[in-house]
């Protein structure tokens, strides 16, 4: 009686309920097409890891930022001497302080 009464109640939910989505389908489909894509109408942009670093080494900045010239510097100072370090090394140090030591003050410039 029991396996009559559950076959009723599965026939009746597949009838009100009909499969639908991936993991509720019973029968294999085969999987859609993609649609053709055309040619790209922008050229993906290189990835920088795919040529050679052209920056200072570790070992260099490790040096200018370890220096011990700077131990008894105020920040200002301090950010001056990494700049000047930078320059002399043939870099740009584009890095400001918190204290705005590379920017010009207002009014400064009227």
């Amino acid at each position: 009686m029991r396996d009559l009464i559950v076959c009723a109640f599965t026939w009746a939910l597949r009838l009100l309920l009909p499969a639908e989505g991936r993991h509720r389908t019973t029968t294999h489909s085969p999987a859609p097409t993609p649609a053709p894509v055309g040619p790209l109408t922008e050229p993906v942009p290189a990835s920088p890891w795919t040529r050679p670093w052209t920056g200072p080494s570790s070992a260099t900045a490790r040096a200018i930022f370890t220096a011990p010239e700077t131990h008894g510097l105020t920040p200002e100072q301090r950010e001056r001497f990494y700049a000047t370090a930078w320059a002399e090394n043939g870099y740009d140090y584009t890095y400001v302080a918190t204290s705005g030591v590379h920017q010009a003050h207002a009014g400064a410039c009227t």
